[in-house]
């Protein structure tokens, strides 16, 4: 069983100027079962070959040329409260970067993060306005933003939808969790934890959903497990049903 999408700290084209990086695997969850969540960083070029790191995972050397080839990082996004941790190192191996923060990691990463970041919420404008559409999500436990890059029609989602396949879970009893949880590969979805802390915004998360799905994506990217790499429209409907029904 092999819980990571090999090769990992590598750059992988998804579309022209796109491409994701897949990571390693974190824990995370009730004290029991705790999930193991691959990672993944979207990475997006700009036409002044300026790039956009969303959700960074691990750095290494090896990768950091490899990044260092396509581009030169300008924005380091902290997509959500919980999507932070490897921000400080991305910070260091290109300090002229600007990094982005959504609303409450600050409080959220404490020590972790020290350096000067600008905060990810408000309308606007954004330094990557016009090749990338910003959109904040707003629940009670936290609020995430999602991007959709106009070239390539990608939406690049962070925790809204997680897709795990059950080969890469390599437990039944897990397998079992996540098909309760709503987020049990090919149906993945909004976890239905996650749903409760939109009790008091539902109207709002419905009206971003509709946003996303009007962008007729051609493909979503999410930051753990399978991402839908065609079919995104019909995916976005399929995983917030739920919701839209």
């Amino acid at each position: 069983m092999r819980a990571t999408y090999d090769p990992l700290f590598t750059l992988k084209p998804v579309a022209e100027d796109v491409w994701i990086v897949d990571g390693p695997v974190i824990r995370y969850g009730m004290p029991w079962p705790k999930i193991p969540f691959p990672t993944r960083t979207t990475i997006i070029r700009l036409p002044d070959g300026r790039l956009f790191v969303h959700s960074p995972t691990e750095l290494t050397p090896e990768l950091r040329a490899a990044i260092d080839r396509i581009g030169r990082p300008a924005w380091i996004i902290g997509p959500n409260r919980i999507h932070y941790w490897w921000i400080p190192d991305w910070s260091a191996a290109w300090p002229e970067a600007v990094v982005y923060l959504a609303p409450r990691i600050p409080e959220q990463a404490g020590d972790r993060i020290r350096g000067p970041f600008q905060p990810l919420d408000g309308p606007g404008p954004w330094p990557w306005d016009g090749v990338l559409d910003t959109m904040p999500v707003a629940g009670d436990f936290m609020t995430e933003i999602v991007f959709f890059h106009r070239p390539s029609r990608t939406l690049i989602l962070t925790d809204l939808i997680e897709n795990f396949e059950r080969e890469r879970l390599g437990s039944p009893l897990l397998c079992i969790a996540c098909r309760l949880g709503g987020v049990l590969a090919p149906h993945g979805s909004m976890p239905r934890d996650m749903r409760l802390t939109f009790r008091h915004n539902r109207a709002g998360l419905k009206s971003a959903v509709e946003t996303m799905i009007g962008q007729a994506p051609e493909r979503v990217i999410l930051a753990h497990g399978r991402w839908f790499e065609t079919d995104g429209t019909a995916r976005l409907r399929q995983s917030f049903s739920w919701l839209l029904s």
